[in-house]
């Protein structure tokens, strides 16, 4: 892992022990404001329905990746409130696989 930079969003961890890595500060929409403006390759979010959030909200996310597995639940958490995404999304791409698992792209909608 050590020829990738990690940026890390975390309200607990302070010293991260992974080469490369550094957490955010509290603001975390503006420190990825400042990311994306520098040069590099594209930002990755993995796992927090909280900060997808809050990036969204704030316009800082230029595409959203989802694959979705055909596995049934009894519970689970929603990504997204009634009707949080409409107007914010709009499906670009989607891709089946012979698996079953779906990849579903999305980017901004026009405002």
């Amino acid at each position: 892992m050590g020829w990738i930079d990690f940026d890390v969003a975390s309200t607990t961890l302070e010293s991260p022990e992974w080469q490369n890595t550094m957490v955010l500060e509290a603001d975390v929409s503006e420190a990825v404001s400042r990311l994306k403006q520098e040069d590099g390759k594209d930002i990755t979010l993995n796992g927090s329905t909280t900060l997808l959030r809050s990036l969204l909200s704030a316009g800082l996310v230029d595409g959203l990746r989802l694959f979705l597995h055909p596995v049934a639940v009894g519970s689970g958490h929603r990504l997204f409130g009634s009707g949080e995404a409409l107007g914010v999304l709009k499906l670009s791409e989607c891709h089946p696989y012979d698996s079953g698992v779906v990849s579903l792209t999305y980017h901004p909608a026009e405002r």
